[in-house]
């Protein structure tokens, strides 16, 4: 092959691999997976405590929360939620559709838990 002919060819191959990169689409789209958050309830103490936590609009949030004891938490989110849990395991999701921080805090601690950076 001819000089030319080369240069062609790589140039060929580097468009179309470009154009299959371009079609991908790493932000998640409208497909994105749940979000789990580990909730730890030990004596006067939560973990996580007061991390920061990524999230997108709609997501769904599942917290998990191990407790050794009941207590409530309140999302302050547009709408506000607010909710009992048990001592053991148990689950709540959640989905905040409005970009912001939402702090998650245990009312029986009065502690932040997580701050949710919904983008």
């Amino acid at each position: 092959m001819t000089r030319p002919g080369k240069l062609a060819v790589a140039c060929t191959a580097f468009v179309a691999a470009f154009a299959l990169t371009a079609c991908g689409s790493d932000d998640g789209g409208s497909s994105t997976a749940p979000k789990t958050i580990q909730v730890t309830f030990d004596g006067e103490t939560v973990t996580p405590n007061g991390d920061r936590v990524e999230v997108k609009t709609g997501q769904e949030i599942k917290l998990v929360i191990t407790a050794d004891k009941p207590g409530e938490i309140h999302v302050h989110s547009t709408p506000e939620d607010e909710f009992a849990y048990d001592a053991g395991k148990s689950t709540k999701t959640i989905t905040i559709d409005q970009p912001g921080v939402v702090d998650v805090e245990s009312h029986t601690l009065d502690k932040v838990i997580v701050q949710l950076e919904v983008k």
